[in-house]
């Protein structure tokens, strides 16, 4: 994992105006998210074996992320390497084995290759100038 200062980090938004700004972008909210924290994740990079993210965390300050109008703070924004395995999953429960069909990363925080900071460091900035030089 690679943190990268950024200008939005500690600062707040609505969640609402957070997903019309950033979708567009090709961000989706990640699966791993709760009542009070989530993640904005954007596939920087898939290779045979491995998913390179940038993610942005945000966290809740005024209610729970499934009310309306609910404001999040932002984290400071990371890129994110998951190795995953290539042969099938080795912990398969068999209740689950229907709804999950995907294998275990193999890395969940593998090193980050050097050329891909530079990138998420160009990501960062259009997320600057998309959430803080424009009208909320």
């Amino acid at each position: 994992m690679i943190q990268l200062n950024s200008a939005i980090e500690n600062k707040q938004f609505k969640l609402q105006h957070l997903e019309e700004k950033l979708k567009p972008l090709g961000y989706v909210i990640g699966g791993n998210w709760d009542y009070d924290h989530g993640y904005f994740d954007y596939k920087v990079n898939q290779t045979v074996g491995n998913y390179i993210f940038l993610r942005v965390p945000f966290q809740a300050v005024d209610g729970e992320l499934d009310q309306k109008g609910v404001k999040v703070e932002v984290g400071r924004p990371f890129l994110l390497n998951h190795d995953f395995q290539e042969s099938l999953d080795d912990n398969i429960l068999e209740y689950n084995s229907f709804m999950n069909q995907f294998s275990e990363p193999e890395n969940k925080d593998a090193e980050v290759p050097q050329e891909m900071i530079a990138h998420g460091q160009s990501l960062v900035q259009e997320l600057e100038a998309t959430l803080l030089f424009f009208p909320k």
